[in-house]
């Protein structure tokens, strides 16, 4: 029996010696904010002209939409005459991510935004990332004037389920505020920022987003759904203008129809398919 005994101890001895070592939340935390760091970044709209990318495909889910690589929702492309966009806001429920498969880390990312489609130098913007591996999932807040890169929010945190307030509101063409509040636990987080790249006003915006870190997008994970609502954009006449003046755009890769997109006059829905 005590060699049993001292058989079983020396064995469990060496599972725990061979084991590896699982980061803390903490150290996860430190090591995901060292890899997004001067790392994570939007691209303005990189729209397929004529849905070239689908053609001759026979995708089923091809629709009249516009269509892009990187972004997926409605994009307002010109402010009511003589005006600009100034701020762009709406709610949205954080969605659970799923894998579409294989053991990399997939994203995507929720934000409302001024330019970045007709206009492409400047962008300013603030939402919230989703990233999935395996079955663990992580939220980054952030906000971004591209074409610097974004930088994540301290102060908020978010699961699956909470719901998010986020809005952009530009005080001239090189500076403005990016708030995000989440709506379910209290927490509220602002941002002033400033920027020698120039906004236009000319764009409006509420999109999911294949977005870029390091060298290219990130694979792109099945958010299942992001509903935008209470969906607006303001104009520096004091006219607001809602989702359905706009234009739906979808994403496409390799040839397939990955969002579909619906708007109402105050909301835009954007599903993975």
């Amino acid at each position: 029996m005590k060699f049993l005994t001292a058989i079983s101890t020396a064995l469990l001895a060496a599972s725990a010696l061979a084991a590896p070592r699982i980061p803390s939340a903490d150290e996860r935390l430190a090591a995901r904010v060292a890899r997004r760091s001067n790392s994570r970044r939007t691209s303005p709209l990189q729209k397929i002209s004529s849905d070239a990318e689908t053609e001759g495909t026979n995708d089923p889910t091809k629709t009249n939409d516009d269509t892009s690589t990187n972004w997926s929702g409605v994009v307002i492309e010109s402010p009511p005459s003589g005006a600009t966009f100034t701020a762009v806001s709406a709610t949205f429920t954080v969605p659970k991510p799923t894998s579409t498969g294989g053991s990399s880390q997939q994203a995507a990312s929720a934000w409302v935004g001024i330019d970045g489609d007709t206009c492409q130098s400047a962008i300013l913007q603030t939402g919230v990332d989703f990233t999935v591996q395996g079955s663990s999932v992580s939220y980054d807040a952030w906000y971004e004037w591209y074409p610097a890169y974004a930088y994540d929010f301290s102060g908020i945190s978010m699961t699956a389920g909470n719901t998010m307030s986020i809005a952009v509101v530009s005080s001239s063409k090189t500076s403005g505020t990016a708030t995000i509040k989440n709506l379910s636990t209290g927490q509220t987080v602002t941002k002033s920022i400033t920027s020698s790249s120039s906004l236009c006003g000319t764009n409006a915006e509420w999109i999911v987003e294949d977005f870029e870190e390091g060298n290219g997008m990130v694979p792109f994970a099945n958010f299942n759904s992001v509903a935008f609502t209470g969906a607006v954009a303001k104009a520096s006449n004091g006219q607001s203008l809602g989702p359905s003046s706009g234009t739906k755009i979808e994403i496409v890769q390799n040839g397939k129809t990955l969002t579909s997109v619906s708007d109402t006059s105050n909301s835009v829905t954007v599903k993975y398919v």
